[in-house]
């Protein structure tokens, strides 16, 4: 990895041009076209902040996800859930959008007071590998990014 991809340049990308700066920085370096903050919120996620390296504005069904047929689910019961290629990823067999949301690569997103209060993550309808470098720097900015976003309690799972 790069000098420049490292956590002291996304803390300071976060510091000075914010959550969806930062959240492109990630983005940048990855093949995946959407890099999203996601915030529990009862039984869904809620779309905090989405780059799309499209440019397109966020489609309807990225906004509110449902928990139970989320990816982020796996996310916040195994601490992390990656995945190349979804429709060939025996974990999710049965699952609603198994080969559909193709690639995912997520992170938990912790609180203050140490609860899950989100996912930090990269995801593509097509399949894409997430570099050992990326993926850590992922982590990273995963325990820095909770301090920057709007102070909304995470509501457990119903």
């Amino acid at each position: 990895m790069s000098p420049d991809r490292d956590i002291s340049v996304f803390t300071a990308t976060l510091r000075t041009a914010g959550p969806e700066a930062a959240l492109a920085f990630l983005n940048a370096a990855v093949p995946h076209r959407y890099s999203a903050v996601y915030r529990l919120h009862g039984s869904t996620l809620q779309n905090v902040y989405l780059h799309d390296k499209q440019g397109e504005l966020r489609p309807e069904f990225l906004a509110i996800v449902p928990f139970e047929t989320s990816f982020c689910q796996f996310v916040l019961r195994d601490g992390a859930f990656l995945t190349d290629d979804s429709g060939a990823d025996s974990r999710l067999d049965g699952h609603p959008y198994q080969g559909v949301m193709v690639s995912y690569h997520g992170v938990p997103l912790v609180g203050a007071t140490g609860e899950l209060i989100g996912t930090l993550c990269h995801f593509d309808v097509q399949s894409h590998s997430l570099p050992d470098g990326e993926y850590a720097l992922l982590q990273s900015a995963a325990l820095v990014l909770p301090l920057f976003l709007p102070s909304i309690p995470a509501q457990p799972v119903d």
